[in-house]
């Protein structure tokens, strides 16, 4: 605690009022998404404002594991958004580490392009896009989202990654390589364990956004045995109604991947989102 806030208690009771304030405003719709998920559907209309259900059950998320695709669709997901975030962040450390340490003609114009593609909504291209897809024969296919997701993530995760080399000094480098070292020894065994934490933060941004994105997902995936998550919450939504509960229950479900990926990359990912704040 700094000292001005030891010297007014006034000041440091509010500091903690409105961080508590912050967490329950940030932590409330997980709540409300749990909460509607273990509520029966009889209860759901009738007490939808209730904080605490007067009963609870877990049919919702019974019948989501055994009654539905919902397996099917979470393991595509899984399976885009890994391969998405490995093919992304490999490919972003090799361009980041050429843009960091490599001088080049067309430098600027490649980066200038890469920061244009950025500016265009998705709206705009997403015809475009169908329409290569479908040309070389890849809708309702697994690999086109992938490739597709690859090619929106990487100028982001490229600079990301550029901003973690640039803060590692070329000495490191240098020395690595007059004690013998060939260029890509001294990236291995001198440069690479330093960029944990910038790995480990590209990967998370990278998989988060391949596992709740939707509009591409929706447009070039139409076979039910290839859908993804987000889209498969869809079909929890009927003509004239919605399952409130089950799709509650399925959405739960859905968080417990991110939970652990991220728990297992935690320690990079805080490293990683932090180291950049200063350099020296």
């Amino acid at each position: 605690m700094s000292v001005a806030l030891r010297r007014n208690p006034a000041a440091a009771v509010g500091k903690y009022v409105a961080l508590a304030a912050y967490l329950i405003f940030a932590l409330f719709p997980l709540y409300w998404l749990i909460k509607i998920a273990v509520t029966p559907d009889a209860l759901v209309f009738t007490e939808g404002t209730h904080l605490i259900p007067s009963a609870m059950t877990l049919d919702n998320f019974r019948h989501v594991l055994l009654h539905t695709d919902f397996l099917s669709y979470f393991g595509n997901s899984l399976y885009v958004s890994l391969g998405t975030a490995t093919v992304t962040t490999l490919a972003a450390a090799a361009a980041g580490y050429a843009f960091s340490r490599f001088t080049f003609a067309g430098k600027r114009l490649l980066i200038a392009v890469m920061l244009v593609t950025q500016m265009f909504p998705l709206l705009m291209i997403i015809a475009p896009i169908y329409k290569i897809v479908s040309q070389l024969g890849l809708l309702n296919s697994l690999t086109s989202l992938i490739v597709v997701y690859t090619a929106f993530n990487i100028p982001f995760a490229t600079f990301l990654m550029q901003s973690f080399f640039d803060g590692i000094p070329k000495d490191l480098e240098e020395a690595a390589m007059m004690d013998g070292c060939t260029r890509f020894q001294a990236l291995h065994k001198v440069v690479f364990p330093l960029t944990l934490p910038g790995l480990g933060a590209t990967l998370g941004f990278v998989f988060t956004a391949a596992w709740s994105e939707l509009l591409f997902a929706l447009m070039l995936i139409s076979k039910n045995d290839a859908m993804t998550f987000p889209v498969g919450l869809l079909t929890f939504v009927s003509k004239f109604s919605v399952d409130w509960g089950q799709m509650m229950a399925a959405g739960v479900l859905a968080l417990i991947p991110s939970c652990l990926f991220f728990i297992f990359i935690q320690r990079y990912l805080v490293q990683g989102l932090t180291s950049g704040a200063v350099k020296g």
